[in-house]
């Protein structure tokens, strides 16, 4: 994670973040958004792979990957979800109303919403408030601060990467910005993201670099496996010149990478109520695809996450959670770490203090759980956090 003085703005985008009236009025708080390339962007995208998908989700879906776009509007406290034709009359209009304030038209601006869902938009907000916003549009780290927080809902930090690369004898410039805090679940994981970069990059390209960063990423954490109706993640990129082909696209494509990562695991260590970031490490099994299947079946484990809240040091939940996770293994193929101490080996109890490693638990906010497995090369690195009564409390009484 990067602080607010290394920000990298990459050239020729101008954000801004202004509260409109969707949420009530609080100091500081922010509820629309407005990203701008001021010149044709490439874009690129990853959606939920929920059957009820959200207004702006179907909109934006049918936007990309293009060469052309010019923008992004994203509105928080009200998701535009499971609100029928109206919601994408409405998501459409968002666009078209940004796309008039740029002089662009309205297949070239993309839309998100994070909040409630079942909530029509009162659609007034944005008539005023989308030009208000166009109005201070601005190309200054203040600027790209507000809109990283016109994104957040119940979020208690802002979430922010970036990157200053240097690809081809020129400087590239990633940066990155998120949203999310609970109903986080893989496929995605409710989260927005939103990636701008200075590179040029062709949209197909851009597509397929972004997919790559999302699955080592964002479908690698999870809070209580929840997939939201809304998540997305976008990616513009404006720079001019011929596209990165070859090793510069692929040096390009794992700062991507990096920049997610880094927004994943701001994700799961401001989960709703967590008091512990538990990086899941999986190694030697038989391919990665099984290895993200244990680390996620460990992850959404409610004995497991309610274990390492309450430092107990009940390993057995650990080893089981591994074993209904649908891979097959025998327990003697199996050793499970937790930082450096060894809980298990090769299918047999180590002798451990367990007040010891309860201390451990409690000492620690960052806690890695490793597996290893005798089976081959397959690894995973998954994210996820306890869970606590203060989760339990916030979404029990997240309308009321």
């Amino acid at each position: 994670m990067f602080s607010m003085n290394s920000w990298h703005i990459p050239d020729g985008f101008r954000f801004a973040g202004i509260h409109c009236g969707l949420r009530a009025a609080e100091p500081g708080r922010r509820d629309l958004a407005l990203i701008v390339s001021d010149r044709p962007a490439s874009a690129a995208a990853v959606f939920t792979q929920n059957r009820v998908a959200a207004a702006p989700v179907r909109v934006s879906r049918e936007r990309v990957p293009r060469a052309d776009a010019r923008g992004i509007v994203v509105c928080s406290s009200n998701a535009n979800a499971c609100t029928g034709a109206q919601g994408i009359a409405d998501a459409r209009q968002m666009a078209a109303l940004t796309a008039t304030e740029l002089g662009c038209a309205e297949e070239q601006v993309l839309v998100a919403s994070t909040g409630v869902i079942g909530r029509m938009l009162p659609m007034q907000v944005f008539e005023t408030g989308i030009p208000a916003a166009a109005n201070v549009l601005s190309a200054t780290q203040s600027s790209a601060d507000d809109a990283s927080q016109a994104i957040l809902t119940t979020d208690t930090v802002k979430k922010v990467s970036s990157r200053s690369i240097s690809i081809g004898g020129r400087t590239v410039r990633l940066l990155g910005f998120a949203k999310g805090a609970a109903m986080i679940g893989p496929n995605m994981a409710t989260m927005l993201a939103f990636l701008m970069t200075d590179a040029a990059v062709a949209p197909n390209d851009l597509q397929s670099a972004l997919k790559r960063g999302v699955d080592r990423s964002f479908n690698c954490i999870s809070v209580e496996g929840h997939m939201s109706t809304n998540d997305s993640v976008f990616l513009l990129a404006n720079g001019a010149g011929t596209p990165l082909t070859g090793e510069a696209l692929a040096e390009f494509a794992a700062a991507v990478q990096g920049v997610c990562k880094d927004l994943a695991k701001a994700i799961a260590a401001d989960a709703e109520g967590s008091t512990h970031l538990i990086t899941i490490e999986v190694e030697g099994s038989r391919n990665d695809a099984e290895a993200h299947r244990i680390a996620k079946t460990v992850a959404e484990s409610a004995l497991v996450k309610t274990a390492f809240y309450g430092a107990d040091p009940n390993w057995g939940r650990f080893v089981s959670a591994a074993g209904y996770a649908g891979v097959p293994f025998e327990e003697e193929q199996l050793t499970v770490w937790l930082g450096d101490i060894e809980l298990y080996r090769n299918g047999a109890p180590m002798p451990i203090d367990l007040p010891t490693v309860s201390a451990f638990i409690k000492q620690h906010r960052d806690l890695t759980l490793r597996y290893r497995f005798t089976l081959g090369t397959g690894s995973c690195t998954f994210w996820t956090c306890d869970l606590t009564e203060e989760y339990i409390r916030l979404n029990s009484e997240y309308t009321t």
